[in-house]
């Protein structure tokens, strides 16, 4: 079994790491990451810079094949596909751990998620994991038995046609798993100025943060819900956008 991990905090971050050590249970895994943190990338691909790859001799990853490159989440399945596994199968994409939380409208922005989506259009099953902590030392240890049980579970049950799965886990000791949906949310109060910045040639300058609002906060059937409630979120994500009821 051929298994690619991806994720988009970059080749350093405890959450990849833990994810590919876990992964080597289930078959052989090849790492493809980027060489540096590319939160909110989505599904951006590389169209005008030339994309490079550099294989990684030596890790600590239980004989996982590492590889980085300086292109973007989506870019590593394009990269799996067409490069490393090339005319050889790839049975599994999983993508994570992200260190922050991919639940409710984050799922428009999440590189973690747009790697999904792009192997959900090659036919490939994905699944991308999400902590709801953006710390790089967050305890992952109340996460780590659950990767290889839903991981197997959604193989055997079968991923649906153009279906990738997002799921988030809560900080600290889960409670239960819950399938969910997406909740409508928003963000606010988006770009926070820096001072002094203004100039002759420029208007200004800010800093990208914001406040999540929830739109819908006695859902109780919403991924949001899920994490303030200590559970865990398992989403399944169409990469069809098509708004039907509008047709």
């Amino acid at each position: 079994m051929n298994i690619v991990v991806v994720n988009d905090d970059g080749w350093g971050s405890a959450g990849i790491r833990l994810l590919a050590k876990e992964m080597t249970h289930m078959g052989r895994v090849i790492v493809i990451a980027p060489d540096g943190p590319r939160s909110g990338y989505g599904a951006c691909i590389s169209v005008t810079t030339p994309i490079l790859l550099r294989h990684v001799e030596e890790h600590d990853l239980n004989g996982a094949e590492v590889y980085t490159t300086n292109g973007t989440p989506a870019d590593c399945i394009k990269l799996a596909r067409e490069v490393v596994l090339k005319d050889q199968p790839i049975d599994l994409i999983v993508s994570g751990i992200n260190h922050g939380s991919n639940a409710s409208i984050n799922v428009i922005y999440s590189g973690t998620m747009g790697a999904c989506l792009v192997a959900a259009e090659k036919g490939i099953p994905a699944i991308g994991w999400s902590i709801n902590s953006h710390a790089a030392d967050v305890d992952l240890h109340w996460l780590q038995p659950f990767l290889l049980e839903i991981t197997h579970h959604l193989l055997e049950e079968g991923v649906p046609p153009r279906t990738c799965y997002n799921i988030n886990a809560p900080v600290g000791e889960i409670e239960g798993i819950r399938w969910t949906r997406q909740c409508g949310g928003h963000w606010t109060n988006e770009l926070d100025p820096i001072e002094g910045s203004s100039s002759k040639e420029y208007v200004g300058a800010w800093k990208l943060g914001g406040e999540f609002v929830n739109d819908e906060p006695d859902a109780q059937d919403t991924d949001i819900w899920a994490l303030d409630h200590q559970l865990l979120s398992i989403t399944p994500i169409l990469i069809d956008l098509t708004h039907y009821g509008a047709l």
